[in-house]
C-alpha cells in the first residue's frame, strides 16, 4: 500500500534552508507485529520508487525472503524523486508553482531526517533489518550512524562511506548532458530529456561491467535499431536505455539526485569517517559486487574493516554495479546465514 506522509512544521536542511514543509510518498507490505520487532525498512537507490516489490522482487514479496506474512516491510521514496516525494515537480508552497530548479538539495542526511518523521509517525521504535544498495545504501549507513540503537542489523550493499572523486565525475559528466540540453531548464515536465537520455547512458557505463556487455550485447546479436543509423547491439541498447528512463523520470530530479548523491560522507561534522563508522551498533553485513566500477569492492572492505564485528560478502558478477540487484539468489543464501541461523557466528569473506 503506498501512502503519502505530510509533515507540516519548518524543516532545516543542512544548507541552512528552511522548507514550510514536505512530504513523502512510501508504501508499506505487510503487518506491525504485537512486539513491533518485524520492520524491514529497505532503501531504493538513484531511479527507483517506493515499492521493492517492483524492482527487487526477487527478494521482496509472498514466498520470498523478505514476506510480508513475517515482515512489515517499509520503502520511502527518497525527497528529489519524481516517484511521489517532495522534489522539483512538487508545488512550492511559497509561489503555487513547481519548484523546478529552485529545488534545494537534499543531502543523504537530510532524507534520513525526514525518514525519522516518518518512523515516528508508524509508531516504529527499532528496526529488525535495514538494507539498502548503492544510494540506498548510503541512506543506510547514515541513519545507522545517526541513531545506532534503531537497527538490529543492517545489509549496506554496493555503496561506500563517502562518494568518491571517481563517482562525482561520473555525476558531473552526467549533469554536463543534461545541461547540453538547451531546453533543461524549461518549466514543464518535457525539459531536458535529449540531455537526460545522454546522462542515463553515461551512468550505464559506470553500473555495468565490460563482461557484462560481451554476453548480452555482444557485435553479432539481432536487434530492431531504434533508428537506420545504429548499426550495433550496443549502441542501439544504449539509446534504448536512455529513451526508457525519458519516459519514466524528471531531467531536474535526476539533476538534483545526481547532486545529493556527491553530499555523501558519513565523516562530515563527526570528526571524520573512521570515527563515524565505529560508532555504528547494528550487526552489520556489507555486501560488495568484484566486478562493480562504481564502488569498488575495496570500499565494502574498508566499512567492513571499520564497523565494529561487520562481516563482508564478496560477490563475483558479470553485471557490475547492477549486480546487487539481479544477484539475489546469492544474497538471499548470505541473509539466512547473517540473520537466521543463530549458530553462524561470524561470515567469512566468500568468493562465488
Amino acid at each position: 500500500m503506498t501512502t503519502v506522509f505530510n509533515y507540516n512544521q519548518p524543516f532545516t536542511l543542512e544548507s541552512g534552508e528552511i522548507l514550510p514543509g514536505f512530504h513523502l510518498a512510501y508504501t508499506t507490505h505487510g503487518n506491525l507485529n504485537a512486539a513491533k520487532d518485524n520492520v524491514v525498512w529497505i532503501f531504493h537507490a538513484l531511479t527507483a520508487n517506493s515499492n521493492p516489490l517492483e524492482w527487487w522482487p526477487g527478494l521482496v514479496g509472498e514466498g520470498k525472503y523478505f514476506d510480508p506474512a513475517k515482515h512489515f516491510i517499509i520503502c520511502a521514496n527518497k525527497p528529489g524523486s519524481p516517484y511521489g516525494s517532495i522534489s522539483p515537480v512538487s508545488k512550492n508552497p511559497l509561489t503555487n508553482q513547481p519548484y523546478y530548479e529552485l529545488f534545494p538539495v537534499f543531502t543523504i542526511r537530510d532524507m534520513i531526517r525526514s525518514y525519522q518523521h516518518l518512523k515516528e509517525h508508524l509508531g516504529i521504535q527499532k528496526i529488525f533489518v535495514g538494507l539498502g544498495g548503492s544510494t540506498g545504501g548510503m541512506q543506510l549507513l547514515e541513519w545507522a550512524i545517526e541513531e545506532p540503537g534503531l537497527f538490529e542489523h543492517i545489509v549496506p550493499i554496493a555503496t561506500n562511506a563517502v562518494l568518491s572523486p571517481w563517482g562525482i565525475a561520473f555525476n558531473a559528466s552526467q549533469r554536463m548532458a543534461i545541461e547540453a540540453d538547451s531546453t533543461w531548464q524549461d518549466h514543464n515536465q518535457e525539459a531536458g530529456q535529449k540531455g537526460l537520455a545522454a546522462a542515463r547512458s553515461i551512468a550505464l557505463l559506470s553500473y555495468r561491467y565490460y563482461n557484462g556487455y560481451d554476453i548480452t550485447q555482444r557485435r553479432d546479436k539481432a536487434f530492431v535499431p531504434l533508428n537506420e543509423d545504429v548499426k550495433y547491439a550496443a549502441d542501439n541498447y544504449q539509446r534504448y536505455q536512455g529513451l526508457k528512463l525519458v519516459n519514466r523520470f524528471n531531467a531536474i530530479c535526476y539533476y538534483r539526485l545526481s547532486q545529493s548523491m556527491d553530499s555523501h560522507d558519513v565523516g562530515r561534522n563527526r570528526d571524520g569517517v573512521e570515527i563515524a563508522l565505529q560508532s555504528i551498533k547494528a550487526k552489520t553485513l556489507v555486501i560488495g559486487i568484484t566486478s562493480d566500477v562504481l564502488y569498488p569492492i575495496t570500499e565494502q572492505e574498508y566499512l567492513q574493516k571499520t564497523i565494529p564485528g561487520a562481516q563482508l560478502l564478496s560477490i563475483s558478477s558479470d553485471y557490475g554495479h547492477d549486480g546487487f540487484l539481479l544477484e539475489y539468489e546469492k544474497i538471499e543464501t548470505a541473509l539466512k546465514r547473517f540473520i537466521d541461523d543463530k549458530k553462524i557466528t561470524h561470515l567469512k569473506i566468500v568468493n562465488q
